[in-house]
Parts: structure tokens; sequence; C-alpha cells
């Protein structure tokens, strides 16, 4: 082939990008055509014949990429090199108030002075939440947000979203968040092709897009016109990214300049009351968008503010999700049932004459307690209010009573337990006051065990795969588990008899059992259910009892763990022994431990047949995972604070920070004037610079080992 026609090819390719390119950024996101459908469609059509004749000349960042290619076999999953948090909710201008006045203390102690707080409020979009990596500037993943931590690889369908940037003009390297989301209009468009294809509606317009990112044939997505708005920006460890912020608008205007598509309805307010008034003004509008709306989203405005601010467990202290009012709607309640939990509890739930509500089809409403039926007149057959609460939980509000008929039936609670037959009764807290709910007074109940058990192997607790409900429930009733440590004494031979068992899943469910028998302390202790210790508690608990002299100096640091990493075992039964010397007045004075959490930890390793178990434990060989804090030595960095950039030559990121927290030290995720060490290894990040700027001492790998004894 002449060089002189290949040339002329490059040329028309390269010019035919850049203009496609161009008119793609002023119609997607500029909302500003220059020209028709059709001849934006000639361009790019002649700029894919010429990349399939000169593939040589083709780029992966090209827009004819935005063309679906074949099925995909099924979505990988992808870990997000910055986790993803989930916003907490405010319903009103109390709770707005309150969140920020806890924001203010947390500053005025951490800086040692009164400030005050501007915000960015932005139309809280009901889209789904994806999350986009660009290195060099180049879109390189797509993800879902899945678990925070790991996502679905979606990036051929987000390639077929016009709005989203195959390429930036800036070769940085950057993770980009926002909400890709489906119009109402091009959701109407949908729902009549699939009802004349029978197929079932999408409830919403969220729903669609859900449905359409997440299709294996990334020709659907292409098939359904999906927008997107993205609104925060985070560097790549380690990356390049030259660019300073020092603010949450600062992040928006660089997304703009980068050719992203961010939300137009935007404000910086002054304060929270501008924050309010902005709410209040698009609250009536919330059906005119083109875009599903469900509140307003309200940061902190400065980025320094927001490092201080951090985050909960879940959730980041500096930007709450302001809800608009729940939507509500009306429906009959056809039967109140009894549902037992693990603490014995029933609770009544009104089955209900199914509703579409908020984006969802609604069947079922907990009623709480006897109280609460007492308190709402709630009868069979009743016409109801329903309300989903922040567009999330069902709850019934009201009762039109205007509407009986006569024929409703007043439900009453019932005596025994509709699972095991035995009395119900009410139990009593402080001076002599009953609880709001009724109890089964069986400890043996069937209900009871299963809840307690399902709660024992899930997520929360032991994690053992392959051990769900269903499973759980046959093992029960075949007599097979009865107590936690049964789960421990399952062998294959006990399972290949069972329905859904064949020899290999009962192998792999044995397997599984058998490797989670080693379990980190905070999980062992969540994983009974304790009354009102939770996740985040049973941390504390965890933390306040590896500090006890006993555990500290005890346990085996070779077998199942290393010396690196500070780790060491212990049985079961000799944390039994140090939690029983633990008192009440200890417990509580452990930060974040409430009264009512005390109480009930007291009580859980005080009761004999949990010691009992605990023994068992012990004999099937469960051992309990602690990080060392003891052992200090001259050289100790108790107290001191780190920061970790880049990677170690021989240490991961997790083993770094058990040696720093089993040699006394804290981690924080930023450097700020509080950090003490920044530990810097192979392409670190912008932490590096920070550090040196405010003159903080940098360390390496060697150093830290010597620091950490």
């Amino acid at each position: 082939m002449a060089a002189g026609i290949t040339k002329k090819a490059r040329e028309r390719i390269n010019k035919l990008r850049e203009e496609v390119e161009r008119l793609r950024y002023r119609y997607h996101v500029l909302n500003d055509p220059e020209i028709t459908d059709e001849t934006y469609t000639s361009l790019r059509h002649e700029l894919l014949k010429l990349e399939e004749k000169y593939p040589q000349y083709k780029l992966p960042h090209s827009p004819t990429e935005r063309i679906a290619e074949k099925p995909l076999p099924k979505f990988s999953k992808v870990v997000h090199l910055v986790k993803q948090w989930s916003l907490d909710d405010a319903f009103d201008w109390e709770e707005l108030s309150n969140w920020e006045n806890k924001n203010l203390r947390i500053l005025q102690k951490s800086l040692g002075r009164k400030v005050s707080l501007d915000y960015i409020a932005e139309i809280k979009i009901d889209g789904l939440h994806i999350v986009l990596t660009y290195k060099k500037g180049i879109l390189t993943n797509g993800a879902s947000r899945g678990d925070g931590m790991t996502g679905e690889d979606v990036t051929k369908n987000i390639k077929t979203i016009e709005s989203i940037p195959l390429v930036l003009k800036e070769k940085v390297d950057m993770v980009v968040e926002g909400e890709c989301w489906l119009s109402r209009k091009e959701l109407e468009r949908i729902n009549k092709e699939r009802k004349k294809s029978r197929l079932p509606l999408f409830a919403n317009a969220r729903n669609a897009a859900a449905g359409s990112i997440r299709q294996l044939d990334p020709r659907i997505a292409a098939g359904r016109k999906l927008d997107s708005f993205l609104y925060q920006a985070h560097p790549i460890p380690g990356g390049h990214f030259p660019l300073r912020l020092a603010t949450q608008e600062g992040k928006l205007e660089l997304l703009k300049k980068l050719t992203f598509k961010v939300n137009p309805f935007y404000k910086h307010c002054k304060n929270l009351k501008e924050a309010e008034e902005f709410y209040q003004s698009f609250s009536p509008k919330r059906d005119s968008f083109q875009f599903g709306v469900d509140g307003l989203v309200v940061k902190v405005n400065s980025l320094e503010y927001q490092d201080k601010l951090g985050f909960t467990g879940k959730s980041p202290r500096w930007g709450v999700a302001y809800k608009f009012p729940a939507e509500t709607t009306t429906t009959l309640v056809e039967d109140i049932k009894i549902q037992v939990g693990r603490t014995g509890a029933l609770t009544p739930v009104a089955i209900l004459k199914p509703v579409p509500i908020a984006g969802s089809v609604v069947g079922r409403a907990s009623l709480h307690n006897e109280d609460e039926v007492k308190k709402l007149d709630v009868r069979i057959g009743d016409t109801v209010v329903l309300r989903k609460a922040g567009d999330v939980i069902p709850e019934i509000v009201g009762v039109i009573k205007n509407l009986r008929g006569g024929g409703e039936k007043i439900y009453k609670m019932p005596k025994s337990c509709p699972v095991c037959g035995r009395r119900t009764q009410r139990r009593y807290l402080k001076k002599n006051k009953a609880a709001a709910a009724l109890y089964c007074s069986n400890k043996k109940c069937f209900a009871q065990k299963r809840e307690k058990l399902i709660h024992f192997a899930g997520k929360k607790g032991f994690n053992i795969n392959g051990l769900g409900d269903k499973i759980i429930v046959q093992l029960m009733e075949n007599g097979l588990i009865r107590d936690f440590s049964d789960i421990f004494r399952l062998r294959k031979g006990d399972l290949v008899p069972l329905a859904r068992f064949a020899e290999l899943s009962a192998k792999n469910l044995v397997s599984a059992i058998s490797g989670s028998r080693n379990i980190r302390l905070e999980k062992f202790i969540n994983a009974f259910g304790i009354r009102y210790v939770g996740e985040e508690t049973a941390v504390l608990a965890a933390r306040f009892l590896e500090k006890q002299p006993v555990l500290s100096s005890s346990g085996d640091p070779e077998s199942h763990g290393s010396k690196k990493t500070q780790k060491s075992n212990i049985l079961p039964i000799q944390l039994a022994g140090v939690a029983q010397s633990v008192s009440l007045e200890q417990w509580q004075e452990v930060k974040g431990i409430g009264e009512k959490a005390a109480g009930s930890l007291l009580a859980f390793f005080g009761d004999q047949n949990n010691l009992r178990e605990f023994n068992k434990f012990t004999k099937l060989g469960v051992r309990i995972i602690l990080l060392r804090e003891g052992n200090q030595t001259a050289g100790s960095i108790k107290s001191k604070t780190f920061v970790f950039t880049g990677t170690l030559p021989n240490l991961s990121r997790d083993e770094a920070k058990e040696m720093v927290r089993a040699a006394g030290g804290a981690i924080a995720g930023g450097v700020s004037k509080n950090t003490d060490y920044v530990v810097a290894g192979t392409d670190p990040g912008s932490k590096l610079e920070k550090a040196r700027q405010l003159g903080i001492k940098i360390i390496d790998e060697k150093e830290l080992k010597r620091l950490a004894g």
C-alpha cells in the first residue's frame, strides 16, 4: 500500500476522531449541538470504516469504541482504588442542623478553635453509582459500587454512555465518581417496547439504568440512552495528578474542565440556611426533572475540613443526603403475622396487598410491637397509609378509618410463640419498666435458633461460604445442628444423604467450615448477635479485650500469625476467662459502649451456656486472632500517628498497619499537622509531597520495623 495513501488515511482518521469527540462534547455534555444527529452519525460511521480498513491507526479511546461489542460471558470483579461510601440521611431541618452541630464540635476539638462552614449543595440524582478510573487521561475501567470495596467491571457498558469522556484533556491518573441515569422520556420508550414484548416493566428510571448498566450484552446498554453526572474526583495513589484543589466546588469546576458532565443544579451556600432554602425551592419541582430526584446532597466545601471530619464506619461525616419527603400511598392489610427474631422478640408484620411505592413493589411492613399496633389501631382488612421512609424502609403511618366496612378484625398478640408454642412474656428493663416487645420464653425455640445460626454463619460472623439460610434450616430439621458448635462437627458423610447435596457440594461446605475456624476477635464477638452489640460495638469490645494483660501476653504468635504482623491466637475458653473478669463499670468506661451494650456484654460472657460453647469451640479447633498491643520497647511508637503511601517492599499494607497498631500507634488516611510519620514505599502519591511541605518525618519500611520493635 502506498505510503502516501496510508498517510492521508491516518490524517483523516485523526481529524475525524477529533471532530467526532468535539461534537460529542457539545451535544451530550453542553446540550448545544452544532449539527443534526444524522450528520454526526455519518461522520462516526466514516471513522469506523477507516479504522476497520487501517486498524494500525485505531486507538483504545477512539469514539468508535462506544459502539457495543459482542456479549460478555460474565462480569468480573474489580477492587476499587478508592473506597466507595454511602451517605447518611437527614429527613428534616432538625436532623440537618444536628449534623452540622456535630461536625462543628469535631472540628473545634481537632483545630482548637471555632470554625464556620460553607457548603456545596447538589440536587441528588436517583441514579446508579458508577466509579471511573482514568490513567494518563484515558478511561481504563468503569465499575459499579458493589460493597464499597469491590464492584463489577462494567467498562464496556460505561463506554456506551456518550456523556462520559473516553480520554481527558489532561493526562491525569484519577478515580471519578458519579451517577448513571436514564431520562423519564427514555424510560417511557423502553417500557412501551417491553410491554409489546410482554416483558415486565421497569418500576422507575433508576431500576432501568441499573438493569441497563448490568447487561452482559453491551448492545442493550447502547440501545438505551443512558446519561451521567459526575461529582467526585480522587487522585490515584502514586499516579500523576499535579492539580491542587482546596474545595468541593473546585472539584466540580475541575470535572467540567476535563469535559465531564456535571449536574447543573448545584449551588455554593455560605451557610446551612442557604442550603435549606435551596432545598425548599426544589422540593416542589422534584417531578419536573427528566431524571429522578430524591433530595439534596450537602457537602462541606473545604477539603481541609473534610479531611479533618473523616468517616464513620460506613459514611463520610462531611456529607449528608437531605431527602425530600418520603412518598406515600395506600393499600389493604390482608393479614398480620408474627416473625420471631434471634433475640426471641415477636414482631408483628402486616401482609399487604402488593403496591408500588418509591420504585419498588411492597408487600410487607413491620408493625414493630404490640404498642405500635394499638397506637395505630391497625386491623386486618384496614386501608392504611404506607410510606417508604428515606425511600428504603416501608412503614405504616396511619389508618383510613372512614373506609372501614365493619368486617375488619382486631389483632391481638399471641400468648404463645407461633413456632414452639411456649408462652410469651415481657422483659423488664430498669425500674421495672416493661420492654415494648413480647418475647418467646423458650431460649431453645427453633425460630430463635434458626435466626441466631444464620447470623453466626453469615458475613458479619464466621462468613461460611455455602452455609445459607435454607441449608441451615435443612440441617436443623435433620437434627445435624442445634448449637453454634455443632457447625464445626459436620462431616461430609452427614451431608451427602441430604437433598441439595452431592459429594462435591458436601466437600466444599466442610472445607468452608474448616477454613472459617480462625477468626478475628471482633468478628467472633459479633457472630453471636449479642443484644445491643452491633459490628462497631464489637470492634470496640475487641480492642478493649486485646489490651487486657492476660490476653496481650498470651497466645501463640507463631502458629497462625507472625512476629511481623504481631498477630497472636488464643483459645475461645481463654477469652471467656478474661471477659468474665471485666466489670460493668469497666465496659461502660470504653468510649462508644453505652449502658445497654455494656450490660449485654457482661451478661453474655457470664452465661454458663455460652461458656460451655466456648469450651466446645476450643476442642473443635476454633482459634481467635488478636492484634498484640503489649510488649512495648524503648523505641515505642505508642500514641504516634502514621500515614502510608506507595508500596512497601516486603510488607502488605494490612501487615504494616497491624504492626503499627500492635506497637501502640494509630493509622490515619490523610496527611495533616497531626501526623507523626509518613511511611513511603515505591510509587508514592501526593501524600509524600504534602508531608514534605508540612515538615513531617518520612520513613521507609526498614525504619518502620525498627520503630515498631
